[in-house]
């Protein structure tokens, strides 16, 4: 998958329920309530099938997202760390 590279497999994966996957999870659930509201349905009772799948997609979508910004961030600080390494003269211990 080009959104998740292979290299992204030796990182440990996020938990289930974390910011992003909850959140985008209820802006789904917001949103079949939305279509529900616009298309002038019972909010709450109609199509609670969309509600549960709109949810659903919402919550892998952020669960995805959450992956992949830790993959962009290991992947940033695994390039400063080599940096770092092949080149210590630019940076000198606090102790000395």
């Amino acid at each position: 998958m080009a959104f998740l590279p292979d290299e992204s497999r030796s990182l440990p994966p996020p938990p289930l329920f974390n910011k992003g996957s909850v959140w985008l999870g209820f802006v789904g659930w917001l949103a079949a309530l939305a279509d529900n509201a616009f298309n002038q349905r019972p909010v709450i009772r109609a199509g609670v099938h969309r509600q549960i799948l709109f949810a659903s997609v919402g919550f892998f979508v952020g669960y995805q997202l959450v992956k992949r910004a830790e993959y962009i961030h290991a992947k940033v600080d695994r390039e400063m760390f080599e940096y770092i390494r092949h080149h210590p003269v630019d940076f000198h211990s606090p102790a000395g």
